[in-house]
């Protein structure tokens, strides 16, 4: 597969880093854009060296270059997810307003009747943010918030994030092992043990 990931300024960049690692590590192919925001989460958030973990994507594309193939919608691609997905980006798309890369990608992905999924980390929500969110869904976009379950008996914020990650991947058809299908049996196992 080929995946556009776009990262926006959203708290939560560890999302769109796990989704970038573990879909180039099943082979697929990633079209990242970063926006500026991100850039600014990550040196927060993520510390380390976040630059080198950006760098296993196939190509990345700079925020700016709207002739970039990802701003066509004749850009053959399986898709696209932005994790996080700021309530800026979701205002811009819903609205149609597609200042930069991001914006004009997921704007192809609507028109062209491709998966959009966006991974948002907001709470709580406006009425504005809600109207948005409905917007997006009528279009055909994924709506996911960054809700994580708890059946599966999460150790760490690792096990959460890729929970997360995990579902993202279900919505393309991506086979993983980040998290265990629900299983009632296994839950109260689980609990006795």
């Amino acid at each position: 597969m080929r995946i556009v990931l776009g990262i926006t300024g959203g708290s939560g960049a560890q999302y769109g880093l796990r989704i970038l690692e573990v879909l180039r590590s099943l082979g697929h192919d990633v079209d990242l854009v970063v926006s500026n925001g991100a850039r600014k989460v990550m040196e927060l958030e993520v510390g380390g060296d976040w630059e080198s973990r950006l760098s296993v994507a196939t190509v990345e594309y700079d925020l700016g270059d709207i002739a970039a193939p990802i701003a066509s919608g004749t850009n053959q691609n399986d898709g696209m997810v932005i994790a996080p997905c700021s309530m800026k980006t979701v205002a811009a798309i819903a609205s149609g307003y597609t200042e930069n890369l991001i914006q004009r990608a997921a704007d192809c992905m609507l028109k062209e009747g491709r998966r959009l999924v966006l991974l948002f980390r907001e709470s709580p929500l406006s009425l504005i943010h809600l109207r948005n969110l409905v917007t997006l869904k009528e279009a055909g976009a994924t709506i996911m918030p960054a809700a994580p379950g708890y059946y599966y008996h999460p150790r760490t914020v690792d096990d959460v994030i890729d929970f997360m990650v995990g579902k993202v991947l279900n919505t393309f058809g991506v086979k993983h092992d980040l998290f265990r299908p629900w299983d009632p049996d296994r839950a109260r196992q689980d609990l006795e043990s």
